[in-house]
Parts: structure tokens; C-alpha cells; sequence
């Protein structure tokens, strides 16, 4: 399956806008600071952390000429599943990504507390991904 097939059920097709990426991955970079603050609870280290990867899978998406169409549930994960197609992280990674996904679901509906190893995760993943997106973003050059 391509990201083609995708449109008009959770995709459209964009023209790839180099400012706007730019400030996802800056976005992205200062979450993931702000999520290395220790002195900020777990749940606001987790979600920070979650949001860089989601910036981050945004501007992977948004490079290859498409974005998610909002207004249809589900579009934090079709984010995180077309990063196997944008940048080529593998289906291992792209499933961990997606439990981070489901866990901050859980946190944001349940109030459940973050345990640290989540954090540790969420943040390492942010990290990885803003790796993988920067060196391959040069390379599509």
C-alpha cells in the first residue's frame, strides 16, 4: 500500500511548504528540551515528548506531499504509520510509536499517573525521530 491510497480517507495531497516543516522540527526540538525538565511531572514529560514525535511524523508527511485530514478521527495514527513510508523507520519502531500513542490516550482519558520508564521511551523515540527526519530530510536534497 502507498500513502496515494490513502487520500481522501485520512490524506491529502500538499505541496511540500519548506518554512512550515522548518518550524515543525523547531517545534519539535523544543519539546523535546522541554520534556527533558526534570522538575516537570511525568505526564507533562510524556505528553511533551509525544507531541515532538507527532511534529516531527507531521513534517515527514508534509515533506513527501501530503498531510493528515484532521476532521477524520484516528490521524495521530495514520501519522505515526506513514513514517514507514516517509523516512523508513521500521514496523518494530512504527509499533512502539503506537503504543506511546495508546498510552497517552489512556493518560489523557483515565488520569492514570506516567511511570518513568515511559517517559525514558517517549523521549528516546522523540529523539531517534528527529534523527531519522533531520539526516533524511538531507538526503532529499
Amino acid at each position: 500500500m502507498t500513502l496515494d491510497n490513502l487520500i481522501g480517507k485520512s490524506l491529502e495531497h500538499i505541496e511540500p511548504d519548506s518554512a512550515a516543516i522548518r518550524r515543525l522540527l523547531e517545534a519539535a526540538q523544543r519539546n523535546i528540551k522541554d520534556a527533558e525538565l526534570t522538575g516537570l511531572s511525568n505526564e507533562t514529560r510524556f505528553d511533551t515528548a509525544y507531541k515532538a514525535i507527532m511534529q516531527l511524523a507531521n513534517a515527514a508527511l508534509q515533506a513527501s506531499g501530503f498531510r493528515t485530514l484532521t476532521s477524520k478521527p484516528g490521524h495521530h495514527q495514520t501519522l505515526i504509520q506513514s513514517l514507514v513510508k516517509t523516512v523508513g523507520i521500521e514496523t518494530e519502531r512504527m509499533i512502539v510509536l503506537d503504543a506511546l500513542r495508546k498510552q497517552r490516550n489512556i493518560t489523557d482519558y483515565s488520569g492514570d499517573l506516567v511511570e518513568d520508564a515511559a517517559v525514558t521511551e517517549c523521549l528516546l523515540q522523540a529523539r531517534y525521530l528527529l534523527a531519522t527526519i533531520t539526516t533524511w530530510l538531507g538526503s532529499e536534497k
